[in-house]
C-alpha cells in the first residue's frame, strides 16, 4: 500500500478542505500559533486496527514536523484503553486535524473489525468472505484495504476489471446463455483495461479476480434452473443470489456434480447470524455489502495536553 500515492494524499487534502474551509475558527481564536502539545489516540473498544498510516498523512498535512508514533500495526487486534498513536507537535495542527483523522480511522477500523467477526464465523471451512462494490464513493480504495486488513477478500475493484452478469444484463440479453455467450466472445478479444497502480496496490485485489489474463466472467443465478442453464453454457463462476441456506446448499451440490471446478459464490442477505450456515453449503466465497456499507464506526478518542 503506497500511503503517499497521489490518490491517498488527494483524499486527505479533500477531507481536510471539507472540514477546515477558510480556517479553524475555534482553534485560531483560542490557541496561539506555535503552542506545543502532545496527544494520544485511544481505542475505546475492542477493534482491529486499519488506516493508521492515513492518520499520519492527515496530521503531517498540517504540520510537517509533527512527531508521530504508531504503537500498533494495521491488522493488530487491540482491547479497550489501548493507545494506538502518539503525537507531538503544534497544538493548532493537532486540534484542527483531529476530527478528520478520527473519521478516517474510526471508519476503517470499523470495517476491519466487522470483517474479522465475519471471518471468525468461517473458521474450519474453506469458504472466504469478500466485499462488494457497495462502498462510499471516493473511498473504495481505503474501504477495500480495510476489508483485507480484517481478514476478508476483495471482489472486483470496479466495473472494468471483471465481468459480473446480473439479472438486468440477462434480461436485456434475452437469457442466461445469450448473456454468457456475449461475455465469452468479448473476453476472448479484450484484455483488462490498464489500472492505476495506486488503486490496484491499495485494494490488494485477489488473483482470482484480477490477473494478467482475460477478464474473468461470473454470472448471477437465482434458482436451480438458471444454474443449470449457466453451467451448460460454460459458466466458470456463478453467484447464487438471494437464496436461503437450504436452497444454496442444493445449488452448490448441483454445481459440484455438473462442474466440480466451477467457482461458487453466495450473495444477498449474508449476515453475521447466518454466515456460518451459508459457509456450510460448501461455497467458495460469501460476499456481503455490509462489510463496507454497514460497519459501525469504531469508538476512538484523542486526548491532548499542552507541553510546558
Amino acid at each position: 500500500m503506497n500511503w503517499h500515492s497521489d490518490e491517498i494524499e488527494g483524499l486527505v487534502r479533500q477531507a481536510l478542505a471539507e472540514d477546515v474551509g477558510t480556517g479553524d475558527a475555534t482553534t485560531t481564536a483560542i490557541v496561539p500559533q506555535g503552542t506545543p502539545a502532545k496527544a494520544v489516540i485511544l481505542a475505546r473498544q475492542t477493534l482491529v486496527c486499519a488506516g493508521l498510516p492515513v492518520v499520519e498523512n492527515v496530521f503531517r498535512a498540517l504540520d510537517r514536523e509533527m512527531r508521530i508514533g504508531c504503537l500498533h500495526n494495521d491488522g493488530s487486534f487491540v482491547e479497550p484503553g489501548t493507545e494506538l498513536i502518539e503525537l507531538a507537535g503544534e497544538a493548532q495542527a493537532i486540534l484542527t486535524a483531529e476530527r478528520t483523522a478520527l473519521n478516517f480511522l474510526a471508519h476503517l477500523c470499523g470495517i476491519a473489525t466487522l470483517t474479522r467477526r465475519f471471518a471468525e464465523q468461517l473458521a474450519g471451512t474453506h469458504t472466504r468472505i469478500r466485499d462488494t462494490r457497495k462502498t462510499t464513493p471516493g473511498l473504495r480504495v481505503l474501504e477495500k484495504y480495510a476489508v483485507k486488513t480484517g481478514g476478508g477478500s476483495n471482489h472486483r475493484f470496479g466495473l472494468y476489471d471483471a465481468i459480473l452478469i446480473k439479472e438486468n444484463h440477462i434480461a436485456i440479453a434475452g437469457g442466461v446463455k445469450a448473456a454468457l455467450d456475449r461475455a465469452h466472445a468479448y473476453t476472448s478479444l479484450k484484455m483488462p483495461a490498464p489500472r492505476a497502480a495506486s488503486a490496484y496496490d491499495a485494494a490488494g485485489l485477489d488473483p482470482e479476480v484480477v490477473g494478467p489474463g482475460p477478464l474473468s466472467v461470473q454470472i448471477e443465478v437465482r434458482n436451480e434452473a438458471e444454474l443449470r442453464d449457466a453451467l451448460e453454457a460454460g459458466a466458470e463462476s456463478v453467484l447464487l443470489d438471494n437464496m436461503t441456506p437450504e436452497a444454496a446448499k442444493r445449488c452448490v451440490q448441483l454445481a459440484r456434480s455438473l462442474r466440480r471446478d466451477c467457482v461458487i459464490e453466495i450473495s444477498g442477505g449474508v449476515t453475521l447470524e447466518n454466515v456460518r450456515a451459508y459457509a456450510e453449503t460448501g461455497a467458495d466465497f460469501l460476499s456481503s455489502g455490509a462489510l463496507t456499507h454497514s460497519a459501525p464506526a469504531a469508538n476512538l478518542s484523542l486526548l491532548v495536553e499542552r507541553v510546558a
